[in-house]
């Protein structure tokens, strides 16, 4: 979501106004919620005129898809390690950890936050058209994850898989949010004792016996998601 600067205005004092704009927003959303944050506030807290804000972001709506896609960014770098390992169930438990050390700084940010997100009409909503990047950008991550796990997860469920396992990343992450337990252990823990069980429950869809189950698994699947 890259925006040029001003005109005469160097590319880097760009950069650092936008960063500035973005890192004020979310500073103000965390204090004052979501609703109660103007573009004229941040504007104003960040020391830039209005029109110098609307510049950089058209809308707060903006500035929230701005923060989406450098949580995506942030979290496939911390992923790294994870990515590097070979089993479904560590190389999952790996990125869904980045994930939590990634949004930890936003913790209080994103309780205040969560009633915006859960609108279905909100452009916030994860499901909605305007967060398709960041929405792509994650299950892309969770792609990853399954195309590199050895041994290869089944083809009949390789391709429905990665948008299942963001579904169930935005669950961990829903339950993150309500997480007041010390640094969101409890969230660390639920990770931890979760996905052995779903590497375990792949694993099992590959037995003949599973296949009709599996099959009316995904087809069920393919039906709420159209």
């Amino acid at each position: 979501m890259g925006t040029s600067s001003p005109a005469g205005a160097p590319p880097a004092h760009g950069e650092r106004t936008r960063e500035l704009i973005l890192r004020t927003a979310l500073r103000l959303f965390a204090e004052r919620g979501y609703e109660r944050t103007t573009m004229r506030a941040i504007a104003d807290a960040a020391g830039v005129s209005v029109s110098n804000a609307y510049y950089y972001f058209r809308s707060k709506d903006q500035l929230l898809q701005e923060f989406y896609a450098e949580i995506q960014r942030r979290h496939r770098e911390e992923s790294a390690e994870a990515l590097g390992r070979t089993g479904l169930g560590d190389r999952l438990r790996g990125v869904l950890h980045a994930g939590v050390t990634v949004m930890s700084p936003y913790h209080d940010f994103a309780g205040s936050f969560l009633g915006v997100a859960i609108n279905p009409r909100s452009p916030s909503s994860p499901f909605s058209v305007e967060s398709a990047a960041a929405r792509e950008a994650a299950i892309a991550l969770f792609r990853d994850v399954v195309e590199g796990s050895k041994p290869a997860v089944d083809r009949q469920v390789r391709a429905d898989l990665p948008e299942l396992l963001w579904l169930a990343h935005l669950g961990v992450t829903l339950y993150w949010v309500h997480d007041m337990s010390y640094e969101q252990d409890r969230t660390r823990r639920l990770i931890d004792l979760a996905t052995p069980f779903v590497g375990r429950l792949i694993r099992l869809s590959r037995l003949p016996g599973m296949c009709p189950i599996t099959t009316d698994l995904l087809w069920l699947v393919r039906k709420v998601r159209s």
